[in-house]
């Protein structure tokens, strides 16, 4: 049984957990890992797969992997919660850089009526939209801000529709330079659950983190180039089973399989979700708004 997780930085800690010495860090061929820590209590890490066998390995498609970690962010102070936003606005603005021309499309996947996938529609309910400006006045360019659509499809389910099809409508309609998707991701470990964000230039998968995969969000399939940021909300329960006993297992391969055998496929989230998806839909908001408006929240 492999253990689940949509972040590319827990998969790297994975393959160094796999090494023969606790001190070594294994070298993975077409993948990088950049530390670009500041001193301001965030954690900042790069991981990019640039080649085939990388991908192979690391079950990554090739591009970036951006990951930012914060304590204290759900439930501290404001202050906090912007300078976390600003540091995630720098990462996003190396990856989708402004000019007065900046076209952009935000989609807010997932389900507002369950918590733990609700993190896309909050988070695009707080995003900056500017197009109709642009509509109203005849503007082609601003130098202040981006010209700023948003769309929250829904979940099948509810729409009987595929998100993936709604979106390439959007983006006839729109004809955005980028599309900025928000959704839900899974981890292996709770804690990451409450400090993590994953900014990623490869795409996404609808639906990944509650593990009701959709068609894949990418500039092939959609038309426009793709950036989507996540939030890890949920943990596999098997998986968090075998993280957080794995070390006490006499057979940690025979009690894998026996989850595998006798469990019942289950995700579970933290008890604190509620404020996690406050928090975080907050903070990825006002870094997306930082990025693509900066002339008015700089």
């Amino acid at each position: 049984m492999g253990i689940r997780t949509d972040l590319a930085i827990e998969n790297v800690e994975i393959l160094d957990e796999n090494t023969a010495s606790e001190q070594e860090k294994v070298e993975i061929p077409g993948v990088e890992v950049e530390d670009v820590s500041g001193n301001d209590g965030i954690r900042i890490f790069r991981v990019r797969v640039t080649g085939p066998r990388g991908a192979e390995i690391l079950g990554k498609p090739e591009g970036e992997y951006i990951t930012i970690e914060a304590d204290g962010i759900v439930g501290g102070e404001n202050c906090w919660k912007e300078t976390v936003a600003r540091a995630a606005a720098r990462e996003l603005s190396r990856l989708i850089p402004f000019h007065d021309r900046l076209k952009a499309l935000v989609i807010g996947l997932g389900n507002d009526e369950v918590t733990p996938d609700s993190l896309g529609p909050r988070t695009a309910a707080k995003v900056r939209v500017t197009r109709h400006i642009f509509l109203l006045c005849d503007m082609e360019k601003d130098e202040e801000m981006a010209c700023v659509s948003v769309l929250t499809p829904g979940v099948m389910a509810s729409t009987g529709m595929e998100t993936a099809e709604l979106i390439q409508k959007a983006v006839t309609i729109a004809r955005p330079d980028v599309i900025l998707a928000v959704d839900a991701l899974a981890a292996r470990n709770v804690d990451r659950i409450s400090t993590t964000i994953q900014i990623t230039n490869t795409g996404i998968s609808p639906g990944a983190g509650t593990g009701n995969m959709r068609k894949q969000l990418t500039e092939a399939s959609v038309g426009a180039k793709v950036v989507a940021i996540g939030v890890p909300t949920v943990i596999d329960a098997n998986t968090l089973i075998m993280d957080s006993l794995g070390d006490f297992l006499s057979d940690p391969e025979g009690a894998a399989s026996h989850l595998e055998k006798k469990g019942t496929p289950m995700i579970v989230t933290s008890s604190q979700i509620d404020e996690v998806i406050a928090d975080f839909s907050q903070v990825i908001a006002d870094a997306i708004n930082i990025t693509l408006h900066p002339g008015i929240y700089s």
